[in-house]
């Protein structure tokens, strides 16, 4: 398939969507045109997975439309009320990228472990499948962070994939709970120390090295937490290399 040679995941704290003037659509953002770069493939294949919001019928659709001007093949595994995929495994490791949509991280994953999409996805990233995602898709494969999948007071969860051996801060900007509910986590050890990203901010590694932030906000950031030694954390802010606000297709 001519994949880069290398296993890249982008989790992205917010922003992979936003709407049109036309209601109810939706277009894809830079941040996802910087994802489908790294395939190098000039007409990727980009699975979609909306677990973490139940398979919902709407907002596949919205992520479909999204990409209607761009040059992909698009398809999606769903697993309710059965897989739509006759062989999951092979549908994801046949993509080029897969983008998981937000919602429950803990549904989503209770879901992916019973139906092993979980190892499935593992093997794709070895193999070079670009993975990214946003909020609960951001989360998913690092160690944890904070989630409102029980309630919407947010609780510390650490029981993702842990492909990245970090902790996860999204919607960093947005949420006033997160910043200081991810620095009681670290400093806890709940949590291991790890990265946050604003709303419009990308995280992304290679392998398990984090390389860089990427923003289509100019004042948006990503962060480092680690525990000070003293019971408390530092933070450092990550400056983003800055992406198109917008982009033609």
């Amino acid at each position: 398939m001519g994949r880069v040679g290398q296993s890249h995941i982008v989790a992205i704290g917010g922003g992979s969507f936003r709407p049109t003037d036309r209601y109810g659509i939706f277009e894809a953002t830079p941040l996802l045109r910087y994802v489908l770069d790294l395939t190098g493939q000039d007409r990727p294949k980009v699975g979609l997975l909306a677990t973490a919001s139940g398979d919902a019928d709407d907002w596949l659709l919205k992520m479909y439309g999204a990409f209607r001007d761009w040059d992909v093949e698009l398809s999606h595994l769903s697993v309710f009320p059965m897989p739509n995929i006759p062989d999951p495994r092979g549908w994801i490791l046949d993509q080029d990228a897969i983008y998981v949509s937000g919602g429950s991280v803990a549904n989503l994953m209770a879901l992916w472990r019973l139906h092993g999409l979980d190892e499935a996805l593992e093997q794709a990233w070895r193999s070079g499948v670009v993975l990214a995602g946003q909020s609960a898709g951001a989360l998913c494969w690092h160690v944890g962070g904070n989630t409102d999948s029980f309630g919407p007071v947010l609780r510390p969860w650490a029981e993702g994939m842990g492909l990245l051996p970090y902790s996860c801060g999204v919607h960093y900007d947005s949420d006033e709970q997160r910043r200081t509910l991810l620095h009681q986590s670290v400093a806890s050890g709940e949590l291991p120390d790890g990265y946050a990203a604003d709303e419009g901010v990308a995280l992304h590694y290679v392998g398990t090295e984090f390389i860089q932030a990427v923003s289509i906000e100019p004042d948006g950031y990503a962060y480092r937490i680690e525990r000070d030694g003293a019971g408390g954390v530092k933070e450092f802010r990550i400056e983003p290399r800055q992406l198109a606000s917008t982009l033609d297709t």
